[in-house]
């Protein structure tokens, strides 16, 4: 077995301390999560798009925002802001912003105040 076999399973050293599984990096200095906003971001069209979803939610509706082109971080700020300027609760999930509630014209005001190109999709 070479020594590259060996270490390919590497969870700890004793130069870095605990290693991260995905891209091999120290804890502290991991770039995963900017691989993954990268890959997310390079995938997207430049359009964000509203949306009132009541699938799977017992019939509540709740209107999501996908699209965006922006780190994680950024993200969440974002979500936070639309949250508090709407009034109510909501989630952060994969990249979509989910609001309570069917808040869609507010949400296309406030994200095309931002510079943002703003579809209203679905019925």
């Amino acid at each position: 077995m070479s020594m590259r076999d060996q270490l390919s399973n590497l969870v700890f050293s004793t130069e870095k301390g605990a290693l991260c599984p995905g891209c091999k990096e120290a804890v502290d200095s991991c770039i995963c999560n900017q691989l993954s906003d990268q890959s997310r971001i390079e995938g997207l069209d430049g359009i964000v798009r509203i949306r009132r979803e009541t699938s799977g939610r017992k019939g509540k509706g709740v209107s999501t925002v996908t699209g965006v082109p922006l780190a994680e971080k950024e993200l969440k700020a974002l979500a936070k802001k639309l949250k508090q300027q709407c009034g109510t609760g909501g989630s952060l999930k994969d990249g979509v912003i989910e609001i309570q509630g069917d808040h869609r014209d507010k949400l296309k005001q406030l994200l095309e105040k931002q510079g943002f190109t703003v579809k209203l999709a679905g019925g």
